[in-house]
């Protein structure tokens, strides 16, 4: 199992909690009518008003990395594991998390579109 695979996973979760923390988590807030919250948020991470300003670029990167994430995720599920039976437990395991990992950052990434660009539209 080449070794990009979970950290390329890693890499998206890290990626999709970005779009959430920036984009999606404010809107929340105010869909949820907790206007306060966002305020003493930006007052506490004055850094959220300059991310929210490249929320297109923060979505699409992650989109992208998220693609990549998968390409990699693709090609290690049908690459050999190692034929000792210690290290294919171990391979077939981390195979089984780095999947798992990477759909979590889909559902994170899926989630913070739609708060970010579909919910804020409605109200």
């Amino acid at each position: 199992m080449p070794k990009f695979d979970i950290s390329f996973s890693f890499l998206s979760l890290f990626a999709a909690s970005s779009t959430l923390i920036c984009c999606a988590m404010p809107a929340l807030f105010v869909a949820l009518g907790a206007g306060a919250s966002v305020a003493t948020l930006v007052a506490t991470f004055p850094l959220l008003v300059s991310l929210s300003k490249f929320k297109i670029y923060i979505s699409v990167s992650t989109f992208i990395m998220l693609i990549i994430a998968g390409y990699f995720n693709y090609v290690s599920f049908y690459s050999p594991c190692p034929l000792d039976p210690e290290l294919g437990k171990i391979c077939l395991r981390l195979r089984k998390r780095s999947r798992y990992i990477y759909y979590f950052s889909w559902f994170i990434f899926i989630c913070a579109t739609i708060f970010t660009y579909l919910i804020t539209t409605l109200y």
